[in-house]
């Protein structure tokens, strides 16, 4: 008879066949418990996912410190002696007038550059439904479920404040949603956090269904002027660049004046231009002999992370104070619905979710971690920052006295998630050192951390 792990599972004479699927599953696994089989939440999944992640988020946390850095120097300077000089360039228009593309550079960091970002999001969404948890409805459950409540509440919570106030603030109902990633990340480097492989995997799968119903939202509720010719004209352009990847046409001259086709048309459509990155990426291959999702997002993740992003971020955060009213400002109801939004809403979404989840599945946490592990995860989850600065543009217009609330809103909102989250995860990092030791010990020295090494077969 082989061998079997010291970490496997005694064989079981109950075990039910339906139970398979939760044995690969990153978030939700199987757990002998009064000689049943249960589910456990926020396990450490498999050992390549483990890595996929680990080399995704260095990425985004090097790009998060980045943007923090672009978010204060761009607050400096709006508000020093030389902010003028700020909201010239920020207002400056460049680009060619017969296309009708002559924006401001603020236009062209949330429209152009952000498309790169839109992109990364797709080719991540792809291999997320394709390869990655989402394939499997056993573990993509808890961090969907999360995300969407994480969404939802917040909006709520904006809308119930926003609605006893009246006028046009309700037009801001989505700009809580969304969660950056990037700048999670980042307070999580800022204060040394060694979160635990499974938290950081439940984080980011959380942030990408999180883009995905803040980039349907911005589809469905934030498009102006639709032309249903130019977005087909937009569609076509994206399927003849799915078919050659398909294929596997990789060369850069190709595909990029095909993809900056596609963004040009979606432009023109009303819709908003970014979308044009998500489809793009969706019709990467993930999978099969000419697999490129992985090469691309490998080669625009930096990009993205580390200049577009930050950039958008650099002309979207200056919001002036001086010589305004900072009273008046946090009266406002799109301020005070922006902040509860973030600082309420999403704990009570993601956190009040994954409890309710537990108790009506009988799902138990890993041994290794708390319901404070996920308390703290979900104030993390607070911090928004890159698409909530978007949408609240897209709700009030850029430069607006109620854009310039959102943003004072949603800096405030972040920071206070940030310090909250600290605090939390902060108390626990004892513990996150000692899972991190056992999550890397190879005392076999064959690669593969021990933790990581599944039961041979039977």
């Amino acid at each position: 008879m082989a061998k079997r792990h010291k970490n496997s599972l005694p064989p079981m004479k109950d075990e039910q066949p339906s139970f398979e699927e939760f044995k690969e599953a990153a978030h939700v696994a199987p757990v002998a418990v009064a000689g049943r089989l249960t589910r456990r939440l926020f396990t450490r999944g498999t050992w390549p996912e483990a890595q996929r992640v680990k080399e995704l988020l260095r990425t985004e946390t090097i790009g998060g410190l980045i943007l923090l850095a672009a978010a204060v120097a761009a607050i400096v300077w709006a508000n020093s002696p030389w902010r003028d000089g700020y909201e010239a360039l920020r207002d400056a228009h460049i680009g060619p007038d017969f296309l009708g593309l002559n924006m401001s550079v603020a236009h062209w960091a949330a429209d152009g550059l952000l498309a790169v970002f839109f992109l990364v999001v797709g080719l991540e969404l792809k291999h997320e439904f394709v390869a990655g948890d989402l394939r499997n409805p056993a573990a993509a459950a808890v961090p969907v479920i999360a995300a969407v409540c994480g969404v939802a509440m917040p909006a709520l919570v904006y809308v119930a404040i926003n609605a006893a106030a009246g006028g046009e603030g309700l037009k801001g109902w989505a700009i809580p949603a969304a969660t950056d990633i990037a700048f999670a990340l980042a307070v999580l480097a800022v204060i040394g956090s060694h979160l635990p492989t499974a938290l950081r995997s439940f984080l980011l799968t959380l942030a990408v269904v999180d883009d995905l119903i803040a980039i349907t939202i911005i589809a469905i509720f934030y498009s102006k002027g639709f032309s249903l010719g130019w977005l087909l004209a937009s569609i076509a352009v994206v399927a003849v660049f799915g078919f050659l990847t398909q294929r596997g046409i990789k060369h850069w001259a190709i595909l990029a004046p095909l993809a900056i086709v596609a963004w040009v048309f979606m432009y023109k459509s009303g819709v908003h231009a970014t979308i044009a990155g998500v489809l793009l990426g969706l019709v990467v291959p993930v999978k099969g002999k000419h697999a490129l999702a992985h090469r691309i997002e490998h080669r625009l993740r930096p990009y993205s992370a580390g200049f577009a992003v930050p950039v958008f971020a650099f002309f979207s955060a200056g919001v002036t104070v001086v010589g305004t009213s900072i009273t008046e400002t946090l009266a406002d109801a799109v301020t005070l619905g922006v902040i509860a939004g973030l600082v309420l809403g999403k704990v009570v979404g993601i956190f009040g979710s994954t409890f309710l989840v537990s108790k009506f599945t009988k799902a138990k946490l890993d041994e290794n971690l708390s319901w404070a592990d996920v308390f703290g995860l979900s104030l993390l989850g607070g911090i928004g920052f890159t698409v909530s600065l978007l949408i609240g543009e897209l709700a009030f217009g850029t430069g607006s006295v109620k854009d310039d609330h959102v943003k004072v809103g949603v800096l405030l909102g972040s920071l206070l998630s940030a310090l909250l989250a600290s605090i939390v995860l902060g108390r626990r990092n004892r513990i996150y050192r000692r899972i991190e030791e056992e999550e890397t010990r190879d005392a076999d020295q064959d690669g593969v951390p021990d933790v990581y090494q599944r039961p041979e077969p039977a």
